[in-house]
């Protein structure tokens, strides 16, 4: 199934019902003066977050959403039904834009949180509201007011506490798949994984987290070149970066050129993206070359945190594990989530 991130819906509310005009006639009471009810009003459009759902996929063949108008008044001084309202589920992470506009309506975040996108008309009046002194029969009423009718771009960046980064074939999908219950698609050749994969990782202590497989970054993907821009965004919500390493393919002249080409495509999208606390993973560590290519990077890189592993086999796993655990659950007590 291809995952989808980005669609455009348009959505109304409820027409309001109309009023109505009507005069009551019972037996022995020969003026008993007008009695039409007003309209119920139309249903407004929500947007609710759902942590049952992971993509936009659902909007992929629907995309016109419209909530259900009210009834007219009646007579007796009976109100028309109010139309009801039309719930929209997104997955968290779900960003609202006004089409148009560009200019943000709602960022759902929390799962239960709801927004209303759209306001249901207004149910017209009927004629026993018109009814003065100088006026004892009003033979008109109101008409319902339009619904709100809008037109939104859905822009889903994924949730994840770790955003795992790094070039095509550095060993991502084999290494999520190692820690968490995420089963990617695993292959020697680039470009495997085409989708952002989501996996929960359960250490032995603290809470669990989530971790994001982010793919097709390559050189020149903030300027959209391979997958470029399309997943550069996903890493926006990430809270911390595993950046790994292919160490089997460093260049033994400038070992730490493939983790500064990745770091320019991050800052070239957003500088704010390099401020994100990062932690190096040196992958397919059991491999020829690869060991004496890691001990360079580590004597290039100064002090920065450094894990050689190998995701194939296992080694090093653990203790990287451990410490993503430890900055992960740190920083979800800081920020309160």
């Amino acid at each position: 199934m291809k995952f989808i991130d980005e669609v455009s819906i348009d959505v109304a509310a409820g027409h309001g019902g109309a009023g109505c005009v009507s005069f009551r006639r019972e037996k022995y009471i020969p003026r008993g003066g007008p009695d039409g009810g007003d309209g119920g009003n139309g249903g407004d459009v929500v947007i609710r977050t759902s942590e049952r759902l992971r993509t936009l996929h659902r909007f992929k063949y629907k995309r016109s959403f419209k909530a259900a108008d009210g009834g007219p008044g009646q007579g007796r001084q009976k109100t028309g039904k109010s139309g009801t309202d039309l719930v929209i589920e997104v997955p968290p992470g779900t960003v609202i834009r006004d089409a148009h506009t560009g200019d943000i309506v709602h960022d759902c975040l929390n799962p239960g949180e709801t927004v209303v996108v759209a306001r249901g008309g207004q149910g017209g009046r009927g004629n026993r509201r018109f009814t003065t002194s100088t006026n004892r029969a009003p033979r008109h009423a109101q008409p319902g007011e339009p619904g709100e009718t809008r037109n939104f771009k859905l822009d889903l960046k994924l949730l994840a506490d770790i955003g795992i980064i790094g070039f095509p074939n550095a060993g991502k999908s084999t290494l999520i798949s190692r820690i968490s219950s995420a089963r990617p698609k695993i292959a020697d050749y680039p470009f495997t994984t085409t989708n952002p994969v989501l996996g929960v990782v359960a250490p032995e202590s603290g809470e669990p987290f989530v971790v994001a497989d982010i793919p097709g970054l390559i050189q020149g993907a903030h300027q959209g070149a391979g997958l470029g821009v399309r997943f550069l965004r996903h890493v926006e919500r990430t809270r911390l970066l595993l950046h790994l390493v292919d160490a089997r393919e460093m260049d033994p002249e400038n070992p730490l050129a493939a983790y500064e080409a990745i770091n320019a495509e991050l800052a070239g999208f957003s500088p704010e993206l390099l401020e994100k606390p990062q932690i190096v993973a040196l992958n397919k560590i059991d491999l020829p070359e690869a060991a004496e290519n890691a001990a360079r990077f580590q004597a290039a890189s100064g002090s920065l945190p450094v894990y050689p592993i190998s995701a194939a086999t296992g080694r090093g796993i653990k203790e990287l594990v451990d410490r993503l655990n430890e900055m992960a659950n740190t920083r979800k007590q800081v920020h309160g989530n």
